[in-house]
């Protein structure tokens, strides 16, 4: 055992020599971005990559503040005037200097990429107009008072001014990847790798690799076996299950931090008649048991939050109450994770007319996080101990979405980390009526409508007084999570396992940055 252990010692000395002195870096992806368009997908893998090879003007620090990115600073001018000053002597990879036309260009774009799959319209639907001023000035002028707009266009990675009307698969080819970030797309490989090199311009200084790839491991095992043997430097989404063998390893190391990522189930409280609800016989019920908020109080206080965190996740979450983390701004210091109480759970039921409970399906994604699959048969069980009869149908991650964007599900396992660290972002996604032309709602896929929490969300969206915005926000939080617009479950931790010689910052958000990770000096 000893010798095995000091022949790994020695393989791990040595795999670790050759990138560093190549000034190569090797990552191990579990989830691969469905594109390299910065503006195509709002997903954790596409804007993580995103932020390789593009900046936006205002940027995230690791623990989501807000700090200057293309945008030395900015300020309000009035209650509908955004200045921002711009950085100047930025190029793109090409050679073009970056100017107030590439942010004109780039927030035309973002809103309106076809066959978008997702959420870029909710953050820039409030722009009136982008005035060019000068060079390196633009004023932003909004339709209603925007007091969080810095924050929003964080989300927006701006591109050259030359592609404006590029398609996807322009970016996806690397013809339209001319951004300003840390790197520069050399090709991606659908199901394979993606490789970048070093960007030696980059106005934010050169990032230490040389070349870096990003490799797509999606098993758990097969990505762990990966960094074991040395054919990767860094994994991320590292299985909680092989925590403390990674920790036992020599010449492994361990970064770890409480995610902004809440996974929740979301119900179909639209629909008179719910495609995967019946009663005990399989016949459709009507109406719908989820339009009643004593049944989705039941199914709330039907889980286990602690047993999900301790037993599935192997301590790695903290239970949630809310879809934000209480740091966050807008969230409730007041909620707290709804009680394991299965007594009355059953209770609730009998009072909306189901003693005997029913029939439903618990659908969720058999490929994006291997820990979604177990989480969801988990739940099920928890579900069956108060007589609600639970088929779990994990589905491949393609067919999953397009069928939840489609509405097909009566109850679904989602996760959702906050692009902003601020409530609004996911009380307008998740749970406010959809409207598509106001850009509300756009991932509510039980169609929730609460007219009272709309109200509170449109009064908190030209709320200018930070103080008066962040109680409208806050009572927006509880209003939905007391009607169980949706069922927080835990927040996932970020854990990241690479060679001891290395480090890594951790973020919040669970980006996966080659910019993050530096040689030990």
């Amino acid at each position: 055992m000893r010798t095995e252990a000091a022949a790994l010692s020695l393989l791990l000395s040595i795999g670790a020599a050759s990138p560093l002195a190549a000034q190569e870096l090797r990552i191990g992806l579990a989830i691969e971005p469905t594109s390299l368009d910065p503006h195509f997908n709002l997903m954790i893998p596409d804007e993580a990559i995103a932020r390789h090879f593009y900046d936006s003007l205002v940027l995230q620090d690791d623990q989501q503040r807000m700090v200057p990115g293309l945008a030395i600073s900015w300020r309000s001018l009035d209650s509908t005037t955004w200045e921002f000053r711009l950085r100047p002597n930025v190029h793109f990879i090409n050679g073009d200097t970056f100017g107030a036309e590439d942010v004109v260009a780039s927030l035309k774009r973002a809103p309106n990429v076809p066959n978008s799959l997702g959420g870029y319209a909710l953050y820039t639907k409030g722009i009136a107009e982008v005035e060019l001023v000068d060079p390196l000035t633009v004023r932003i002028h909004t339709r209603a008072p925007d007091p969080i707009l810095p924050d929003e266009l964080s989300i927006v990675s701006i591109v050259s001014r030359r592609c404006v009307n590029a398609t996807t698969e322009a970016f996806d080819g690397g013809a339209a990847a001319i951004g300003t970030g840390p790197f520069r797309l050399v090709h991606w490989i659908k199901g394979q790798e993606i490789v970048m090199e070093r960007n030696d311009g980059y106005w934010g200084g050169k990032a230490e690799w040389q070349r870096v790839t990003d490799r797509v491991i999606t098993a758990d095992a097969a990505r762990v076996a990966a960094l074991y043997a040395g054919d990767v430097d860094v994994i991320d989404t590292v299985p909680s299950s092989v925590l403390g063998e990674i920790e036992a390893r020599p010449g492994l190391a361990i970064a770890r931090v409480p995610s902004s990522r809440a996974i929740y189930l979301h119900l179909d409280s639209f629909r008179e008649r719910s495609p995967f609800v019946t009663d005990g016989e399989g016949q459709p019920l009507d109406p719908n048991p989820l339009r009643d908020g004593r049944v989705r109080a039941a199914l709330s206080l039907a889980i286990d939050r602690i047993g999900l965190v301790r037993q599935i996740l192997n301590g790695a979450g903290t239970p949630a109450a809310q879809i934000l983390p209480q740091t966050g701004f807008g969230a409730s210091p007041r909620l707290k994770p709804d009680p394991f109480d299965p007594t009355a759970a059953r209770r609730l039921l009998a009072e909306a007319g189901y003693p005997q409970g029913f029939r439903i399906s618990l659908h969720a994604s058999s490929t994006f996080s291997a820990v979604d699959q177990k989480v969801a048969v988990a739940i099920g069980g928890m579900l069956e101990r108060i007589g609600i009869a639970t088929d779990v149908v994990a589905l491949p991650d393609p067919i999953y979405r397009s069928r939840l964007r489609n509405y097909e599900f009566s109850l679904t396992l989602l996760g959702w980390h906050s692009e902003t660290a601020e409530a609004s972002s996911w009380l307008r996604a998740i749970v406010a009526t959809p409207d598509p032309a106001h850009a509300l709602g756009y991932a509510n896929r039980g169609r929730y409508s609460n007219p009272a929490l709309d109200d509170l969300l449109g009064e908190a969206a030209t709320a200018m007084n930070e103080e008066a915005r962040r109680k409208l926000l806050e009572r927006a939080s509880e209003l939905a999570i007391e009607d169980h617009a949706v069922i927080p479950l835990y927040f996932a931790d970020g854990i990241w396992a690479f060679r001891d010689d290395l480090s890594y910052r951790p973020r919040i958000d669970l980006f996966t940055l080659a910019q993050n990770v530096t040689g030990k000096r």
